[in-house]
C-alpha cells in the first residue's frame, strides 16, 4: 500500500498499538526536549552544548544504521546531501533554537516551530512540485495569528532578561533552516538512501560544523561540572535524536506524512504544559486565545494536506 493510500484510507489506523505507542512516545520526548534545552544554555556557550549533543548522538546513530542492516555507503551525491542536511538541520537550526531560548520560554519556541508546515509547504511546492491547497493556507494564517497573540503576551510580561523580538527572529531562522533540511532530504537523492545511514552521516558533518563554529565564536571547549548538564546532553542526544528519528520515520511509513504530521501538535501541547508547570509560564485571556487559534490552525492545515 502506498503512502498516499495509508494517509487517506482507514481512519482508525492511528489507533493501532504499533502506531499509537511510538506516536505518543515521540510526542512526549520531543515535547520535553524544548525544556531540557534551557538547561544547556546560559553558563555554557550554546555552540558547545549543540556540539556535545550531536557528538554523542553521532556514533549512536551509526550504530542504529548498522543494527538495522543498512549500508553506510551513500555515494558522492549522498555525502553532498548529508553535508547540506548537517549544516541546515544539525548546525543552523539548532544554533538558532538554542539561542532563541535565551529570550523566549521553551513552550513559545516549540509553538512557533509548529508552523514548520508553512515553509515546508512553500518549499515543497517550489522545489518538489507538491500542491498547496487554499484550506492549508487558511489554516496556516489562523495559526500564525494565534502565535502573534502569544508573542504579544510574552512581550507584555517582560519576565525574561532577553529580547522577545530577537528571540522571535532567531526562532524564525531555525524554522527556515529546518524546513530547508526537510525538503532537500525529500528529493530524489534522499529518497534513494537508507534514512538511518543518511542521518548518521548528516549528524557527523553537523558535528564538524558545530565544533568549528563553537571554537571560532566561543573559544576552546567548555566542560561544565554539573551532572544535570550532562544528563540533559544524554537525553537530547539519545532520546531526543537517536530514539525518536527512527520511530518517527517508521510512523511516516505506516500512516503517511500527512497524518504523521499531527505529531507536531502533540509536541506543542507537551511543551506548553511543561513550560506552564516548570517554567511558570503565565497564562492570560490573550495567551489562551492565541494557543487555541494556533492549535486549531495547525490541525486545520494538516487535515488539508494529504501527502
Amino acid at each position: 500500500m502506498s503512502l498516499h493510500q495509508n494517509d487517506g484510507d482507514n481512519p482508525h489506523t492511528l489507533l493501532r498499538p504499533k502506531i499509537v505507542l511510538p506516536f505518543i512516545l515521540v510526542g512526549l520526548i520531543w515535547g520535553s526536549t524544548w525544556y531540557v534545552i534551557t538547561g544547556q544554555i546560559g553558563d555554557v556557550p550554546a555552540a558547545w552544548s549543540i556540539t556535545w549533543r550531536f557528538a554523542l548522538a553521532c556514533p549512536a546513530m551509526f550504530g542504529v544504521a548498522l543494527a538495522m542492516g543498512r549500508s553506510l555507503k551513500i555515494g558522492r551525491d549522498g555525502h553532498l546531501l548529508a553535508i547540506a542536511i548537517g549544516f541546515f538541520q544539525f548546525a543552523a537550526n539548532f544554533g538558532f533554537v538554542y539561542r532563541a531560548e535565551l529570550h523566549l520560554t521553551s513552550g513559545i519556541v516549540a509553538l512557533m516551530f509548529g508552523m514548520l508546515m508553512i515553509p515546508n509547504a512553500i518549499l515543497g511546492w517550489a522545489l518538489l512540485g507538491q500542491k498547496v491547497t487554499g484550506r492549508f493556507l487558511l489554516g496556516g494564517a489562523l495559526a500564525m495569528s494565534g502565535i502573534v497573540l502569544l508573542l504579544v503576551h510574552e512581550a507584555q510580561l517582560s519576565r525574561l532578561t532577553g529580547n522577545v523580538t530577537l528571540g522571535t527572529a532567531l526562532t524564525i531562522g531555525g524554522i527556515l533552516a529546518a524546513s530547508i533540511a526537510n525538503v532537500i532530504q525529500a528529493g530524489k537523492v534522499g529518497r534513494g538512501l537508507p534514512m538511518p545511514s543518511l542521518l548518521a552521516w548528516s549528524i557527523l558533518y553537523g558535528v564538524i560544523i558545530d565544533a568549528t563554529v563553537a571554537w571560532i565564536t566561543a573559544g576552546p571547549p567548555v566542560f561544565p561540572a554539573r551532572w544535570e548538564y550532562w544528563a540533559g546532553v544524554a537525553w537530547l542526544a539519545i532520546a531526543g535524536s537517536v530514539v525518536t528519528f527512527p520511530l518517527y520515520y517508521q510512523i511516516v511509513r505506516e500512516i503517511g506524512p500527512g497524518r504523521a504530521a499531527y505529531n507536531g501538535v502533540l509536541v506543542v501541547i507537551v511543551a506548553m504544559l511543561i513550560s506552564t508547570f516548570i517554567e511558570g509560564y503565565e497564562w492570560s485571556l490573550l495567551a489562551e486565545a492565541g494557543a487555541v487559534l494556533s492549535l486549531a490552525g495547525m490541525v486545520w492545515a494538516l487535515r488539508a494536506r494529504k501527502s
